[in-house]
């Protein structure tokens, strides 16, 4: 949901249920990485409530479509941490490191137990 103002669509208040501080907080530093605000925060109107307050205030440009795009650029973060997560993981396990740590072998915990 979008409060804000009908004349003066620079600046808004959106409100997203369901959420808590790891988005809202994602999507304000996300926020400030753009030239176009000139502010941005969040709060959490009740701790238990899981909704979530940003508010956003641009130079000039609509703020919803600010949010939007800080959105889709979180978003692209997100994919980007996830395939490098994923190619780390990937690398590890073709490497010999899990073989010589016997990550995978019962024997290993048993033998460790005996001593």
């Amino acid at each position: 949901m979008e409060h804000g103002s009908f004349t003066d669509n620079s600046a808004a208040t959106f409100s997203l249920t369901d959420e808590d501080h790891t988005l809202a907080n994602s999507v304000r530093f996300t926020l400030n990485q753009d030239p176009r605000v000139t502010f941005s925060g969040y709060s959490i109107p009740h701790p238990s409530q899981a909704r979530i307050n940003i508010r956003v205030q641009t130079t000039g440009e609509a703020a919803s479509e600010v949010l939007k795009d800080a959105c889709q650029d979180l978003m692209l973060m997100c994919r980007h941490v996830r395939s490098t997560f994923d190619k780390a993981v990937e690398d590890f396990k073709a490497s010999n490191a899990v073989k010589a740590m016997k990550i995978d072998s019962k024997d290993s915990s048993d033998s460790e137990e005996s001593e």
